[in-house]
């Protein structure tokens, strides 16, 4: 089970203006799309579930950061925006994708975890 030390980035909305304007959000997901790049991930087209690990905020106290440690993550950014941002860093056309299950959850450090969950039923 591949773990990727990478910090997740929803996609975020652009346009044209985001090609020569330096928006924090816009920079924030080229970053991460060269960082997903740089590590070599690899998403099988079936049977893949993608874990985004979100980093907890430094001002949560070290109690609620035990008790939050591996729950889901019910807040911004969306599931599918994680999702769209990564596989549109890895591939240019993506619809050879056709079965994914996505999931995140709070953790320590931000990371991605890729789990091909069609090679434990062969």
């Amino acid at each position: 089970m591949p773990k990727y030390i990478i910090t997740p980035v929803g996609k975020p909305r652009m346009t044209r203006r985001d090609k020569w304007k330096q928006r924090p959000p816009v920079m924030r997901y080229r970053t991460f799309c060269d960082e997903a790049c740089l590590h070599d991930i690899r998403v099988p087209e079936s049977g893949a579930h993608i874990t985004f690990v979100l980093p907890m905020p430094k001002s949560w106290s070290k109690k609620k950061r035990a008790v939050m440690d591996g729950q889901p993550h019910r807040v911004k950014p969306d599931l599918d925006n994680l999702t769209k941002s990564l596989l549109d860093a890895l591939f240019e056309d993506d619809a050879h994708i056709w079965d994914a299950r996505t999931s995140k959850i709070w953790g320590e450090t931000g990371m991605i975890i890729i789990e091909n969950i069609g090679e434990k039923n062969a």
